[in-house]
């Protein structure tokens, strides 16, 4: 392939992923990604020289599958149940969990990508668990069974039901929280912020509000976390 090819193909590309997020955006309501000058449309977006917005990164409602008192750093995933990408992350992420445990916070975003039939549900389903507790619990569920929902084109509402009574939850209140417009919202809201600083893709991970290459090994975001602890 020549070079000029190359660079057509990844135009078109990100214009796709673009196109398809604001698709979602703008039947959601929530609002459409801002172009930046100069700048091609991508995946993922290269990592921005300073630190993102905090007030973006973490709201005074984003769930943290894990909090210390007094922590140094935060890392911060915007993620999608329904990206493989994501389900790849995911075993680098608990093993970063496990290492540092006590010693950081990590902060969870929905960003339910629009090409994904089940992104959303899935969202909504652990946003619901989160409510009784356990969000956790289902975050490790979405993983772990990917495999059997995802890229369905049909509604997994009740897989994730399944779900829920395995655990142990009220089925009836989770029903109910699941479907509530309210717990919707709460999902576009991340999703607008995500929106907002720029990210087209999942995984997207930030340590102390600076984004990291995309899919990140394990060592990669020690050091970055290593670095922020010792500085």
């Amino acid at each position: 392939m020549t070079r000029n090819l190359a660079i057509t193909v990844v135009l078109i590309l990100g214009a796709v992923v673009s196109l398809g997020i604001y698709a979602y955006t703008s039947s959601s309501g929530t609002p459409a990604p801002k172009p930046r000058p100069g700048a091609a449309a991508s995946a993922a977006p290269s990592s921005p020289a300073g630190p993102a917005p905090e007030d973006l990164l973490v709201r005074d409602n984003s769930r943290y599958l894990s909090r210390t008192d007094g922590a140094e750093v935060t890392v911060v995933e915007f993620l999608d149940f329904e990206c493989e990408a994501c389900r790849a992350q995911f075993p680098v992420m608990e093993k970063l969990r496990a290492e540092y445990d006590g010693r950081i916070d990590f902060v969870i975003r929905y960003f339910p990508l629009p090409g994904h039939t089940n992104s959303t549900t899935a969202a909504t389903a652990v946003e619901a668990a989160a409510q009784q507790g356990a969000l956790e619990e289902m975050y490790v569920k979405m993983y772990e069974t990917q495999a059997e929902w995802g890229e369905s084109q049909e509604s997994k509402a009740e897989v994730f039901v399944g779900f829920a009574e395995e655990l142990g939850l009220d089925v009836e209140r989770f029903r109910t929280d699941m479907d509530d417009p309210a717990t919707l919202e709460r999902v576009r809201a991340d999703f607008a912020d995500g929106v907002e600083l720029g990210i087209r893709g999942t995984p997207t991970i930030f340590v102390n509000g600076r984004q990291t290459q995309q899919m990140p090994s394990y060592e990669a975001l020690s050091s970055m976390i290593d670095g922020e602890l010792q500085g």
